[in-house]
């Protein structure tokens, strides 16, 4: 079997950096740039890996869950902040990975340059490259947001496990009801001792309240996200309770 630890290297994603999203989302993104754009720089320690499917299948959602990092960072101003990392994967084996950044400015700049390709999921290397992160510099943290499985699920349970050993929860944030997908996510999330949700178009709010509820966890741990989850609906009930277990 390969080493899942062995360094990958990196994807010239330079047109992903640089290419413009469709035309029908530019407005979208650039409002949601605009309001980054007031967000204060935070001095906070926490660090979050945001990782992300960019392949084709998840295009129609994509400006949706680019948005909704707006509410990780707002969640987690009086808390101290966060530190993110954004990951995502799509086409053929490409895979990136942003600097570390406390504020969004830079992050989203990257973001609305992404398109969606075809390609086959990389889970493996998204927890493979949080392992090697964590080696750095601790992490807090991983939410993976996607919608399909096309891996050895016993190598991703082999890492995920890893990573709960590390006290490293990956948050396995499911778009739609592939079986496959959803055996794997909950497999993963159980091993690292984090958690699972489901959502799809119909649930986006719910998936923004998740993210909230991740954020404000990573910067103020598990008090912060009881309190947070007191004056929250049942999803976020839900992921608290399953971090407990």
């Amino acid at each position: 079997m390969k080493n899942p630890l062995k360094p990958r290297s990196k994807s010239n994603l330079t047109e992903g950096k640089t290419a413009g999203l469709p035309v029908s989302s530019k407005n979208d993104v650039q409002n949601f740039l605009s309001k980054l754009a007031t967000l204060t720089k935070s001095g906070g320690d926490a660090r979050l890996i945001f990782s992300l499917d960019a392949t084709a299948s998840r295009q129609s959602t994509w400006d949706v869950a680019t948005k909704l990092q707006t509410e990780m960072f707002l969640s987690t101003q009086e808390l101290g902040g966060l530190n993110v990392q954004l990951c995502y994967f799509r086409g053929f084996g490409d895979f990136y990975s942003s600097s570390w950044q406390s504020n969004a400015d830079e992050l989203l700049r990257t973001m609305s340059g992404i398109r969606c390709e075809a390609g086959a999921t990389q889970i493996e290397r998204v927890l493979c490259h949080s392992i090697q992160e964590n080696e750095r510099k601790k992490i807090k943290c991983i939410v993976y947001i996607g919608d399909a499985m096309e891996e050895n699920l016993d190598i991703l349970a082999q890492l995920a496990g890893q990573l709960g050993l590390l006290s490293i929860p990956v948050f396995m944030f499911q778009e739609r009801n592939d079986a496959v997908a959803k055996e794997a996510f909950i497999e993963i999330s159980r091993l690292s001792k984090g958690a699972y949700s489901q959502f799809d178009a119909a649930s986006i709010d719910q998936l923004k309240e998740l993210l909230k509820a991740v954020a404000i966890f990573a910067a103020g741990g598990l008090k912060a996200l009881q309190k947070f989850s007191d004056e929250s609906e049942k999803p976020v009930k839900l992921l608290e309770q399953q971090l407990r277990s």
